[in-house]
């Protein structure tokens, strides 16, 4: 019994004396210290004397649906220059309650739940099951110094709010491997150029092309510190950009439309957004419709599908002729909004075609992104800067351990 015990738990340095259920239905195991083990001193590594013997109550996994708490027995061991310390247990931090395999259960834990739903399934304090995760987390993910880093050549790079209308922050991935290197706050542009200066030279001269958004503060970053690199402008944040320009169309078309014409647009924004090939018969058909009761619109409409065709182009050469062309057309039309999205089409066409050259989609930043905002919501907004960016590192990161189940390996 007392081998089947000692496997089970694996408590090494304990001796199980006993497994009782207290009055709380809470499973107490019962421990003392085995004594064939020496005594170590914990800084020095070297032999002592037991001056004497402490018991602690840590909290373990649970058991069968109870609570589980261990009572183990540590020697304080006494020096050669009379210094006393505990001696070290291999499955309990100094000075902790929590046993670190029940640490580890708890930050999986809070991995896919918020703080909240741990803290009212486990009894443990708010405060508590945040700190537990923080130190796991610290202890457990790998270092993202930039200083490291080597082999680089294509990263993307993004702003992520801590809370809605808050701070922001900004995340740099690696767009060959997908893995995030870097997490800053701030979204300015020292920010960005603090991870470039930080990079080996080496590395930051490898780097052949930087995909972001079309804001300023980044592209300012990326032409100081790396002139000899591609600035990269992928077809998700332009059509993004063409989606506002297509609402805010629609949005003018409805207050000027007749009865009848608002009826007919009512509820079919999705559908001028959504691609064509994705609407059922149903769908095209009333899209159809609209677009036959409205020529603002329908020309719009034409204009979003010939721009995304802008992407399938194979040569930088090709997508600027087709880009021009798409400008052209769009400012032979009497639609003052294609007219300006034409204007700005060109001040970044240099940007947008370079996808001709790299083929870099903003796909891996933007699942990031998702991962973010999850975290965000759990947390109903994240106050501890430096937690949140454990967690914005920990979701770049595949789980391989089960929570519930430390030895089934997940990968």
């Amino acid at each position: 019994m007392t081998t089947i015990s000692s496997a089970l738990f694996q408590l090494p340095g304990q001796c199980i004396q006993s497994i009782t259920l207290d009055n709380e239905h809470t499973v107490v195991i019962q421990c003392r210290r085995d004594k064939r083990r020496k005594p170590i001193d914990p800084r020095t590594n070297k032999s002592g004397t037991i001056n004497r013997y402490v018991h602690r109550r840590v909290r373990d996994l649970p058991i069968s649906g109870h609570p589980c708490v261990i009572d183990i027995e540590l020697a304080q061991v006494s020096t050669q220059t009379y210094e006393r310390r505990i001696e070290h247990c291999e499955f309990v931090e100094n000075g902790a309650r929590y046993t670190t395999r029940f640490c580890k259960m708890i930050s999986g834990l809070c991995r896919y739940m918020s703080i909240h739903a741990v803290s009212i399934h486990l009894d443990i304090r708010w405060e508590t099951v945040k700190n537990i995760d923080r130190a796991y987390l610290l202890s457990s993910l790998p270092s993202l110094d930039p200083r490291t880093i080597t082999g680089l050549t294509c990263i993307g790079v993004d702003e992520v709010a801590r809370a809605k209308g808050h701070d922001y922050m900004t995340v740099v991935y690696d767009l060959v491997q997908g893995h995030l290197i870097w997490v800053e706050q701030g979204r300015q542009s020292h920010v960005l150029q603090s991870f470039f200066t930080q990079l080996p030279k080496a590395t930051a001269a490898g780097i052949k092309a930087v995909a972001m958004d079309m804001g300023q503060a980044y592209q300012s970053a990326v032409r100081r510190s790396l002139p000899h690199a591609d600035i990269v402008f992928d077809r998700f944040h332009v059509m993004r950009n063409y989606h506002i320009l297509i609402k805010n169309q629609r949005k003018k078309e409805f207050f000027k439309s007749t009865n009848e014409g608002r009826k007919i647009m009512k509820g079919t924004l999705y559908l001028l957004l959504k691609n064509a090939y994705k609407l059922d018969e149903k769908q095209s058909d009333r899209l159809d419709d609209l677009l036959e009761s409205n020529k603002s619109l329908c020309t719009i409409y034409m204009m979003k599908e010939q721009l995304q065709a802008l992407w399938q182009e194979t040569s930088y050469e090709a997508m600027n002729n087709a880009l021009e062309g798409w400008c052209r057309l769009a400012e032979s039309t009497s639609i003052l909004a294609l007219h300006n999205f034409a204007t700005g089409l060109r001040l970044h066409k240099v940007g947008i075609c370079n996808y001709a050259k790299y083929k870099l989609t903003s796909a891996r930043i933007e699942a990031g992104n998702v991962s973010i905002g999850m975290i965000r919501r759990r947390a109903r907004g994240v106050r501890d800067t430096e937690y949140f960016k454990l967690k914005i590192r920990q979701t770049s990161l595949p789980a391989t351990h089960s929570v519930f189940y430390p030895k089934i390996n997940l990968t």
